[in-house]
């Protein structure tokens, strides 16, 4: 029974370590030399790609409470 719950807690540091790794890359991705999300005359598609691209952190975070909590409800219920 420990184990899954230590697992379970594993999967949760360490994504929430890496989560400033990703925030570095989606950073350097909207930058000027990338997508140039803070220029106002690029095109429509641009934009979206911006938005999928300011979505990245919290779908990862969500992800990470969801494989945590699972490991753990999953446990306690059997």
């Amino acid at each position: 029974m420990g184990l899954v719950i230590i697992v379970a807690i594993m999967i949760f540091v360490i994504g929430m370590m890496s989560i400033n790794f990703i925030k570095d890359e989606v950073t350097r991705a909207r930058d000027a030399t990338s997508l140039d999300c803070s220029n106002s005359d690029i095109s429509d598609a641009s934009k979206l790609t911006c938005l999928a691209v300011d979505l990245v952190v919290p779908y990862f975070i969500v992800v990470i409470f969801s494989l945590a909590g699972a490991g753990i409800v999953a446990r306690l219920t059997l």
